[in-house]
């Protein structure tokens, strides 16, 4: 049985403070530091081989001498303004472009800039103590033979990706950099379907738990499942226009092969948003289950109170008329009265119980 809990849940603070003031294409890191030292590396590769490297510090990279023909450099945490100005000079990205890329609050959302597309898209994760989604954007900037991965931390999502170059496994080798582009989108996907299938299930499990005995935790947990759908849909919504337009390849930077993929992780998307949907609805009905729950416990329990009040009047009734102060009154002389007076009140309860439970007023 899924147990409910209470738990403190903070949200994030993405400190736009730093940047009030400031022109545009100002290059401050905006978000929380999650990789405490940038790390960056690059893949290169074709149908011939592939050369994977580690850069120690950005003097090694600046002295590196590309060995294949398409590139991914990938950097894992932004913190460091002076990272991300060499990336930007070296591959002639707009202020705009690398002020977004620090800027770790975007919705997700596709930028042409003629030599280049840029992409921001968001990676999500599900804690199941907390009942939270976490997100983390993820930048992409592809050009005619050049990758540009920016994440805030290594999150292993686009490890596959990794082991299918490495391995050589399918055509991802043989295809240019927009197929990878694409297989680093259709892995965060894939990741949704991950955090989606997990909220659905404690979400159905909370149902049984409210059918079964709603309490205060169970509406704790409810509101804490529905914040995170709200994450969830927050970072998948926008992305269907992000795909339609990639889909469109106005600017024509992906292959006429490469179309028929994007369309697939189209539909992944839409298939996600619509089952999120339904979660929410589900959600919104599980909110009046709660309270329809608590006002028939209460209806209950007010019902018994009444059938038991009752119960006692007549009682309460016999009471009071041979309590009154008259000097001659029926049965009160009898010595047997005082039994009377008790059986006349056993006998009107026990009438009062039949006609209670043949109309199911005690069941």
């Amino acid at each position: 049985m899924f147990k409910t809990q209470r738990t403190n849940h903070h949200r994030p603070r993405r400190h736009r403070a730093k940047k009030a003031g400031l022109p545009p294409g100002s290059l401050v890191y905006v978000g929380e530091v999650k990789t405490p030292v940038p790390a960056l590396s690059v893949i290169e590769y074709d149908d011939t081989g592939l050369a994977e490297t580690h850069f120690p510090d950005l003097a090694a990279w600046r002295a590196h001498q590309s060995a294949h023909a398409t590139r991914w450099l990938n950097l894992y945490g932004l913190q460091d303004a002076t990272v991300m100005r060499e990336i930007g000079t070296r591959y002639q990205l707009h202020p705009l472009v690398q002020e977004d890329i620090l800027n770790t609050d975007q919705r997700p959302k596709v930028e042409s800039y003629g030599d280049y597309l840029f992409v921001v898209a968001r990676y999500l994760s599900y804690d199941a103590d907390t009942l939270s989604v976490s997100s983390d954007q993820v930048s992409l900037v592809l050009a005619r033979n050049t990758v540009l991965s920016f994440q805030e931390q290594s999150s292993g999502t686009f490890e596959p990706v990794r082991e299918r170059l490495r391995s050589a496994r399918g055509q991802i080798r043989k295809l240019g950099a927009d197929y990878l582009a694409y297989a680093l989108l259709d892995a965060l996907v894939d990741q949704y379907f991950v955090v989606l299938e997990q909220l659905s299930v404690n979400t159905e499990e909370l149902e049984d738990a409210l059918l079964d005995k709603p309490n205060q935790a169970s509406l704790q947990t409810l509101h804490q499942l529905r914040r995170a759908t709200h994450n969830l849909r927050r970072a998948v919504w926008p992305l269907r226009e992000v795909l339609n337009t990639m889909i469109r390849n106005e600017e024509g930077f992906f292959q006429p092969g490469t179309g028929v993929y994007l369309r697939d992780v189209y539909d992944h998307t839409v298939h996600i948003v619509e089952s999120i949907e339904a979660l929410r609805d589900l959600q919104a009905g599980m909110l009046d289950i709660y309270l329809s729950s608590l006002s028939n416990r209460f209806n209950i329990e007010l019902r018994a109170l009444t059938v038991i009040t009752t119960l006692f009047m007549p009682a309460t009734l016999v009471t009071g008329i041979f309590g009154m102060n008259f000097k001659h009154m029926p049965v009160l002389d009898l010595p047997h009265g005082f039994g009377l007076a008790l059986g006349l009140m056993a006998t009107i309860a026990l009438i009062m119980v039949a006609i209670f439970w043949r109309r199911n007023w005690l069941r």
